[in-house]
C-alpha cells in the first residue's frame, strides 16, 4: 500500500540572491547546503538550499531568486502562503530578540491556543516559528544561534483557500493524512504521512484576497515536497493520485539530488512527491562537511559553467 513518509522540502520564489542568503544563514542560522541552478527553462536562475545540521529531509528550504530576471508573483488565496519552521520549546523569547536585533519585524500570534512568532522574508513571504517538544532533528547553530535554540527543520506549510473542504478531502483521501483534524477559527490543521514532526498542513479559509499567482515569481511559494521514501512507492503514489482523477500531475523529473513528480492540489497549492534516491543525496557531488561551498551544475550544464556564473548575481555566504 502506498504511503507518505513525511515532508521533504519547501521551495520558494524569492527576491535577490544575497538578501536570501543573509536571511536564511545570517539571521535564521540555517546551514547553506547547496548552490546550483533551476533545472527547468532557459533563464539562468540560482537554486539555493538551506537546512538543519544534518540536511534531513523535512528540514530543507530551497529558493529561486527571481528578482534579477524581473519576474514577480502575487500573494493571494488558493496558494501556499506560510513557511512553518519548528524550533525548540522555550526558544521563542530568544528568537523574538534575535529577529528584532536583525531589524526583522516580528509579531506574537496565538494559533491553536499556543504562542508563535510571525515575520516575513525580505521579499514578503510569510514565515512562522512554531515551538515543539520532542523534535529530535538537530538544528544548525550558525551565526551565533545557540544549539539549544536552533531551528529543527520544517513544521509544515500554511495554505490559503476559498473552499477548505476540497483540500481536506485531498489530504485525507490522496495524501494519507493522519486521523484527526484540529480547528481554530478559520484554520484547519492535518498531518500528512507517518512522521511525528515536520509534516503539518494548515489550511486557512481566505475569501478576501484575490487569486494568487502560480507561476515562478519573486515573493511567492512554488511548491511543497512530501517524502515518498522509495522510487517504487513514488510510482504507486503517482498511479493512485491519477486514479483518483488528479491528472494534472507531471512525469518523473530527475533533480540530481532527488527524483520528483508534481501535482496541483484542488485549491492551487503545488505538491511534489520526492525521493532521495541511491545515486542522489546532498553529498553526491560534495563531501558532507563541504556542502554548499561550490557552485554545482548538472552534467548537461557543465560546458556552460562560466557563462552561467557570469549571468548570475554574485553571492557571499
Amino acid at each position: 500500500m502506498a504511503y507518505i513518509e513525511g515532508s521533504h522540502h519547501i521551495t520558494l520564489s524569492v527576491g535577490r540572491a544575497q538578501e536570501d542568503v543573509d536571511f536564511h544563514v545570517k539571521v535564521l542560522g540555517m546551514r547553506f547546503i547547496k548552490r546550483t541552478v533551476l533545472f527547468d527553462g532557459s533563464v539562468p536562475i540560482y537554486h539555493l538550499y538551506y537546512a538543519n545540521a544534518n540536511g534531513d529531509p523535512s528540514s530543507v528550504v530551497t529558493t529561486f531568486p527571481w528578482a534579477q530576471a524581473g519576474l514577480y508573483g502575487k500573494r493571494g488565496t488558493n496558494q501556499s502562503r506560510e513557511v512553518l519552521l519548528s524550533v525548540p520549546e522555550g526558544s521563542l523569547d530568544h528568537w523574538h530578540r534575535r529577529l528584532t536585533e536583525h531589524d526583522v519585524e516580528v509579531r506574537n500570534v496565538e494559533v491553536f491556543g499556543r504562542r508563535r512568532l510571525a515575520f516575513e522574508h525580505p521579499c514578503g513571504i510569510e514565515y512562522v516559528l512554531v515551538a515543539n517538544e520532542g523534535d529530535d532533528r538537530v538544528g544548525h547553530a550558525g551565526h551565533g544561534v545557540p544549539p539549544e535554540y536552533a531551528i529543527h527543520g520544517l513544521h509544515g506549510l500554511g495554505v490559503h483557500v476559498t473552499t477548505p473542504d476540497r483540500t481536506v478531502e485531498f489530504a485525507n483521501d490522496t495524501f494519507y493524512a493522519q486521523d484527526g483534524l484540529a480547528e481554530d477559527g478559520d484554520r484547519i490543521a492535518v498531518q500528512l504521512g507517518k512522521q511525528a514532526h515536520g509534516n503539518h498542513l494548515e489550511i486557512t479559509v481566505n475569501r478576501a484576497d484575490d487569486q494568487g499567482t502560480w507561476h515562478y515569481g519573486a515573493g511567492t511559494h512554488h511548491h511543497f515536497a512530501w517524502n515518498a521514501d522509495t522510487l517504487a512507492n513514488q510510482d504507486e503514489l503517482k498511479f493512485e493520485v491519477e486514479g483518483r482523477g488528479y491528472t494534472d500531475i507531471s512525469e518523473l523529473k530527475d533533480r540530481k539530488y532527488f527524483k520528483s513528480v508534481y501535482v496541483r492540489s484542488p485549491a492551487g497549492a503545488l505538491f511534489e512527491l520526492a525521493v532521495t534516491h541511491a545515486d542522489g543525496g546532498w553529498d553526491c557531488d560534495e563531501s558532507p562537511h563541504e556542502l554548499g561551498q561550490r557552485f554545482q551544475l548538472p552534467e548537461q550544464f557543465e560546458d556552460r559553467r562560466e557563462e552561467l556564473l557570469a549571468a548570475l548575481e554574485p553571492i557571499d555566504g
